[in-house]
């Protein structure tokens, strides 16, 4: 369209040709110009701590984003003087009026109010998680179609020693991924006790619901068998940020005692109108563990996992973020104990219901995560100021573990040859 524009300008007489130029300059200078970047933190009104996806808006227009793990945001607006809305699960919501982009914005949330619905009886709590399973299943067929940034790190003995970065190509359903494709990815390490070669099998398997699991066996949560496997308590719900709708209700949960294969407890927050599941989180020490070296074992292990859903109006909600963590003990014989940790978070973002063509695999035991890396070409630019990496930093004390050792990168020297640790469907560590 602008060339035709510029085309037609040409062929007028020549005193009308800089009125025209003017004219178009001058409307791009005030979109230009108009255009602002807002920066801002999002904190606990009586913690003074940030709150992590927070959902920061300009209410009746399309602008939004949501803080990262240390409560930040940044967003472009149109324009100036503009009314923020900014809600997070757990806290009222407020609005703040902002007029200059000068100086970063500070929002102080004060926590809800939670309170016990009139209906008090036990069976409230799992009549939600009866229908929050049924509204699952009845959506499961709805996919989603984006990216999602990866990252993890070990440490052993509180030292980092690994650290993968990963940009997927995604296809979920509001319970779950479905699918991957690598896109680009990059990777720190050093030589060590150990390794893990498949840890992102935890965020690319686990779900709420799996259409093709037999749900009569199922020990999920979200599943027929919830009466039969878990203890519920109806802790209170919280105000929604719409007054004449019920709110969210959080509900506590454990496996029934009489269970002793499978241990869990967590919480999980359901919308009391909708029953669309808002987060969940889910803790469990069933994770026996071995590695390739015979005299290495695992003990004192805890694996946590945390989902979150998109704020969204449909019926459906896609993943918003994920995050896995394993702490165990790592024991060789006449060496004291090591403490490890190895945790991931993994942000979904540019999430649509438009089908692609990209080959999507399931998740796979046989998956290498490191040798899925190496098989994409490095492209430093990709990382470069990419804001959906600098939206979760690295904590400063990992980099420097690794800028010492020389080994921040996506290659690094190969180091000696250390025990491989991978996980199976099942839970297990194995060679």
């Amino acid at each position: 369209m602008t060339s035709v524009a510029l085309v037609s300008a040409a062929a007028r007489p020549r005193r009308f040709r800089p009125t025209f130029l003017l004219v178009l300059l001058g409307l791009l200078l005030a979109q230009f110009t108009q255009a602002q970047q807002l920066r801002g933190v999002v904190l606990d009104k009586e913690s003074n701590q940030p709150l992590p996806f927070a959902s920061v808006s300009v209410p009746g227009t399309t602008m939004g984003t949501t803080t990262n793990t240390e409560g930040e945001f940044t967003l472009r607006v149109t324009k100036l003087p503009i009314t923020l809305l900014i809600t997070e699960l757990g806290h009222v919501r407020d609005t703040l009026r902002v007029t200059s982009a000068a100086e970063p914005v500070r929002v102080a949330l004060a926590p809800a109010t939670i309170t016990l619905p009139e209906v008090k009886v036990g069976s409230y709590a799992f009549r939600l998680v009866d229908r929050a399973f049924r509204q699952l299943q009845r959506n499961y067929n709805r996919k989603f179609y984006g990216k999602a940034f990866y990252r993890q790190t070990t440490r052993i003995a509180g030292e980092p020693t690994e650290l993968q970065e990963v940009v997927w190509n995604v296809k979920s359903t509001t319970a779950r991924i479905e699918g991957t494709a690598i896109a680009q990815g990059r990777y720190a390490a050093k030589a060590s006790l150990t390794s893990f070669s498949n840890f992102s099998l935890y965020t690319k398997s686990y779900g709420l619901f799996d259409a093709k699991a037999d749900t009569t066996k199922s020990l999920a949560l979200l599943s027929p068998n919830v009466v039969k496997n878990y203890l519920l308590e109806l802790k209170g719900v919280v105000a929604g940020p719409d007054s004449t709708k019920g709110g969210i209700a959080e509900i506590d949960f454990e496996t029934r005692p009489e269970l002793t294969k499978y241990k869990a407890q967590g919480t999980i927050w359901i919308d009391v109108d909708s029953y669309k599941v808002v987060r969940y989180r889910m803790s469990t020490p069933n994770f026996t563990a071995t590695t390739s070296n015979a005299n290495q074992k695992f003990s004192n292990t805890k694996l946590d996992i945390e989902m979150s859903f998109q704020n969204t109006e449909d019926a459906v909600a896609p993943l918003e973020y994920m995050k896995v963590n394993l702490a165990a003990d790592l024991t060789s014989p006449g060496k004291p104990v090591t403490p490890l940790t190895v945790s991931s978070f993994t942000f979904f973002y540019d999430t649509n219901t438009t089908p692609t063509s990209i080959p999507y695999a399931r998740v796979s035991v046989d998956d290498r995560d490191l040798a899925a890396i190496k098989s994409i070409k490095y492209d430093p630019e990709f990382w470069a100021n990419n804001p959906v990496v600098k939206r979760t930093p690295v904590e400063d004390e990992v980099i420097q573990s690794f800028e010492k050792k020389g080994a921040f990168g996506t290659m690094v020297p190969k180091a000696e040859a250390k025990p491989d640790v991978r996980i199976s469907n099942d839970g297990r560590i194995i060679k």
